[in-house]
């Protein structure tokens, strides 16, 4: 390596540091100041001062250290482009870049450096979402006032598992993993002549209670009744034991929240899209794993869109071409944002997740190229 993709580097590599730092800091500040009250709570009656604060202190850094996988995947886009506007904004102030021209280096010779540590840098994203962001998925779903030692307690509603079975309890306990009042509704799919899909109910299990057993996998049924939707009467009032299904314990916190799906790996939405839920699920699940491809393409296009205009080499204009870099960036990024919430949605009469997932490619990737082959080098 030379020395000036040494200097490059170390320039592009401080700057990311600084703005990944100072972004992923100001999202756990302002969360923090607004949630600060939920982490109190679990500072008890204030018997002991002492360990109360500890615990809570304990709490925060849990919360927000599984947080910031998440912060960091969606900004890393942005901490690129300002690792871009610190490296070559230092060097224009500097006059450095007419310095390297007068030289006989084309200015493209010198953002390679910074073009190539993005690539692995983006690297690092794809890694953080598809290994340590789903391991980290039962911590990224509880709320700020979690409490290890007393688990939560909620109702929730129709999960549906990999049979097509749909799964609600009035009241469901982490820590003893006991949903009362379970009703599991019993549903077959079938195809019709013109090749539709169709869901049709057979009947539902009531309980009192029921309890998960690890050793068998199934879900221990207490005063169990199964009601079958057919006229036989002897298919009315048969006891259940047991159910089973592949929602487990650590499943139910995951599948309550919303955005899960963009919690999962590819592997997991691939296993989670076989289990043929709804057409807007389905949809939800393409949108995911087609974003999943995109969402590291777009961060280097914003790059790629940012750079061309950065390289200025008059100090003077220097602030003008970083207002413009970051506009073009942040049309780049409201664009993508836009996307991913129109992809589930019925757009000129269709869901296409696919196409909208890839739109942002399409718009700016040939203005990147056309940018960097009109710079003036």
């Amino acid at each position: 390596m030379k020395i000036l993709d040494k200097y490059v580097a170390k320039s592009f590599l401080t700057g990311y540091v600084i703005a990944l730092l100072v972004l992923v800091g100001l999202c756990i500040a302002v969360d923090l100041l607004a949630n600060v009250d939920e982490f109190a709570e679990l500072a008890g009656d204030g018997a002991n001062a002492e360990r109360d604060m500890g615990f809570v202190f304990g709490s925060i850094l849990r919360y927000y250290g599984a947080q910031s996988m998440l912060y960091y995947r969606d900004l890393a886009g942005i901490i690129i482009v300002l690792a871009a506007v610190f490296s070559l904004g230092k060097m224009t102030r500097n006059n450095e870049l007419i310095a390297i021209m007068a030289s006989g280096i084309s200015l493209k010779r010198v953002i390679a450096p910074i073009i190539v540590l993005s690539v692995l840098l983006t690297s690092f994203v794809v890694i953080d979402q598809e290994i340590i962001i789903p391991r980290l998925i039962s911590q990224l779903v509880r709320g700020h006032d979690y409490d290890r030692a007393k688990g939560e307690s909620y109702d929730f509603w129709f999960l549906t598992d990999s049979n097509g079975h749909l799964i609600s309890a009035n009241y469901y306990i982490e820590h003893e993993e006991t949903m009362y009042n379970p009703l599991m509704i019993i549903r077959r799919q079938i195809k019709n002549e013109d090749g539709s899909i169709e869901w049709i109910v057979l009947g539902d299990v009531k309980a009192d209670k029921a309890r998960y057993n690890h050793e068998t996998k199934k879900w221990d049924l207490e005063n169990a009744v199964f009601s079958r939707l057919s006229t036989a009467p002897d298919a009315i009032g048969t006891d259940v034991p047991t159910f089973e299904t592949d929602i487990t314990p650590t499943d139910i916190p995951i599948r309550q929240q919303e955005s899960y799906k963009s919690l999962l790996s590819s592997s997991q939405l691939s296993n989670l899209a076989g289990k043929k839920t709804k057409l807007k699920d389905q949809a939800d699940l393409y949108s995911q794993k087609h974003f999943r491809i995109t969402d590291p393409i777009i961060n280097l296009v914003m790059l790629m869109v940012a750079l061309p205009v950065l390289v200025c080499r008059d100090p003077k204009s220097m602030k003008a071409a970083v207002a413009i870099s970051f506009s073009i960036t942040a049309s780049c990024f409201l664009v993508m944002f836009a996307c991913k919430m129109v992809a589930t949605e019925a757009v000129f009469g269709r869901i296409i997740p696919h196409f909208w997932a890839w739109f942002p490619v399409i718009i700016f990737l040939p203005i990147a190229f056309i940018e960097l082959d009109s710079m003036k080098t």
